[in-house]
């Protein structure tokens, strides 16, 4: 969840550090420090509880030179959000400092063994305990950083990214990984090398980056080439990869969140995530979806007796719908497990399964541990992740990138619509292959599909309308989500982003269930809303809202364009487009971030970086 930030070069290395951190700030924001050495060798370190921004103040006040250095941002799992605990951290000799994204398991351990042999400690953090042990090894066994670095990686269990520097050697910086991502940019004459959590800020200076695979460490020195090792210390290939990143989306463009910027991002880039998968056939004219990943896995795909589906938060609600739609359009049974129950439940998974991976990051833990497991058991991986390089994207089988660029807030949008569209995508390639749906039906939600972004921006145009909305219901303790068949995800998810942001309980139920229960909580402080688009169970969803008016509850309705029955009905109303029910998700999740963006802001809260949450679950 932490972020990670390294340079070592020709250049100033602070002001490279402190405009990557604040590019990570969305992964880690408790506390933030900076590690810098200096040409005459010193190592001075800044730390700040807070934004990057304290840590600036902080930092500035002391010596900035040198052309090398390591930053990090934190998400505190070992000790409260202080300076003390902020990274980097700095061994008993002060020659090495370290920063760490990830949970190392048998610190407490090494802790005691450390103290024993007369290290003391500053905080009570995992990570201290990683930089000790490494100068412990150097001292104790006259060895060279990577060495003991490798040595120490070798005692440890758990997760971890490390980037440790030593001011006795400022001509090298040591990187290393195991289930949590790191990724090193480089130049071609190796003059520089940059380090980072994701590409994010490394693809202002290279496309030109290195992904880390588990048990590797990368060993960087100017002038010469990349060294990866593995942590039995047998030399591998640096595999490089050119990355494309839209510099663009990394900056607010005007909008004065992420998250405002992300939801009125969905219309373009939906239109980025259909390109060149949505074409017209040479034969027929007619449109027609292309995946590579359907046509070069075509036997398994159409071989399969079950789909499962594993994710995590938004993931698993986008896996939700595409349950439906795979079941639909394929006539194939799928599951859909959250990855953390899935890793632990004992999973019955046959060779001829296909086990679907679905994450914004393609780095979360829960879901890589998952895949992982599935994959020993003989099932073939189809992962769904944005971030290019990935460690979910490099151990899928196959799979399909979701093309929606990077996503800062942390509250997920248009990764969620962008997961929506792939799944549409892949159900109506795999079905036409399988000759599960016809041929009329296929060209009819194609053509929908590709409407879906002008569609989008009618909803978009009622942002000041859900503004003015929303300030009604800054005062509700409670929300209820309710909605029926392809909507009920909806619901799930809308309920999400109001608690994710305005830190308001909400709850998404299948509106039918809610006379098993919640209808015991509608009173008049209690706003429903209801996800009633005009489609088979439309008549069910007014029978519902009567029950809710009847108890005095407060009704917003995401209702189908021209629908007055609900409209006379209830207390707001927000319109959508017409579209087909099983691409209705598509629009009727946007009044729902819009709205729970506005409720926060109201609130007066910081929606793009929320209380206790990060974007990049990369820890259990």
């Amino acid at each position: 969840m932490c972020g990670i930030v390294g340079y070592i070069g020709k250049r100033q290395a602070y002001p490279i550090l402190i405009k990557g951190l604040k590019r990570l700030e969305y992964r880690g924001y408790d506390s933030a420090g900076v590690a810098l050495i200096n040409e005459n060798n010193d190592l001075g370190v800044y730390k700040a509880k807070g934004k990057v921004s304290v840590l600036e103040a902080v930092a500035e006040k002391g010596d900035t030179t040198g052309c090398m250095g390591i930053a990090h941002t934190r998400w505190a799992t070992h000790g409260v959000p202080s300076e003390a605990n902020a990274h980097p951290h700095v061994s008993q000799s002060g020659n090495l400092t370290l920063v760490h994204n990830g949970i190392i398991e048998n610190y407490a351990t090494l802790r005691e063994q450390l103290i024993e042999r007369g290290y003391q400690f500053k905080s009570e953090t995992d990570t201290e305990v990683l930089v000790q042990l490494i100068d412990y090894i150097m001292t104790t066994n006259d060895v060279n950083l990577a060495t003991a670095v490798r040595s120490a990686l070798n005692q440890v269990f758990g997760a971890y990214a490390i980037a440790v520097i030593d001011s006795r050697h400022p001509e090298q910086l040591i990187a290393a990984r195991k289930s949590s991502p790191l990724a090193v940019g480089v130049v071609e004459d190796n003059s520089e090398f940059f380090l980072a959590s994701d590409a994010s800020p490394i693809a202002e200076y290279t496309m030109q980056i290195v992904y880390l695979n588990d048990e590797e460490m990368a060993i960087m020195e100017c002038g010469k080439p990349l060294q990866v090792f593995k942590l039995n210390g047998e030399a591998t290939d640096a595999v490089v990869k050119e990355v494309d990143v839209d510099l663009s989306m990394l900056d607010h463009e005007g909008f004065p969140h992420f998250m405002l910027k992300e939801i009125f991002d969905q219309p373009n880039v939906l239109k980025d995530c259909m390109r060149g998968r949505i074409i017209e056939s040479p034969y027929s004219h007619q449109p027609e979806v292309l995946l590579s990943a359907v046509k070069n896995h075509r036997r398994e795909l159409l071989q399969a007796k079950r789909i499962v589906i594993v994710s995590c938060g938004t993931s698993w609600h986008a896996g939700l719908i595409g349950k439906q739609l795979i079941e639909h359009f394929c006539r194939v049974p799928v599951e859909v497990a959250y990855a953390s129950e899935f890793r632990y439940s004992d999973p019955v998974i046959e060779p001829n399964d296909v086990v679907m991976a679905i994450s914004q990051s393609g780095e979360t833990a829960d879901t890589l541990a998952a895949i992982r497991q599935a994959k020993e058991k003989g099932a073939l991986i189809f992962g769904i992740v944005n971030s290019v390089g990935s460690s979910i994207a490099r151990e899928s089988d196959t799979g399909t990138y979701i093309h929606v660029g990077p996503e800062i807030g942390v509250a997920s949008t248009k990764a969620f619509t962008g997961q929506l569209v792939v799944l549409t995508m892949i159900a109506l390639a795999l079905g036409m292959a399988k000759g599960t749906v016809g041929q009329e039906e296929y060209e009819e939600t194609i053509n929908e599909l590709v409407a879906i972004p002008e569609k989008m921006n009618k909803i978009l145009e009622q942002n000041d309308k859900i503004h003015a909305l929303s300030q009604k219901f800054t005062y509700a303790h409670n929300f209820l989500y309710l909605g029926r068949a392809w909507n009920y995800p909806v619901a799930l998810e809308g309920a999400l982003k109001l608690k994710e942001i305005s830190y308001i309980h909400a709850e998404g139920y299948p509106a039918a269930e809610m006379k098993h229960g919640p209808i015991a909580l509608i009173d008049a402080e209690m706003p429903v809303v209801f996800i009633a688009t005009h489609h088979s169970l439309y008549q069910k969803n007014i029978s519902n809202m009567q029950e809710v008016i009847s108890r005095q509850g407060h009704i917003i309705a995401i209702v189908t364009e021209g629908d007055e029955e609900i409209k006379k009905m209830v207390d707001e109303v927000i319109e959508v487009p017409q579209t087909l029910a099983c691409l209705a998700p598509l629009l009727s999740v946007i009044p729902l971030q819009l709205l729970s963006y506005h409720v926060a802001v109201a609130k007066g809260l910081n929606v793009d970086q929320p209380r206790n949450l990060a974007k990049s679950v990369t820890v259990e």
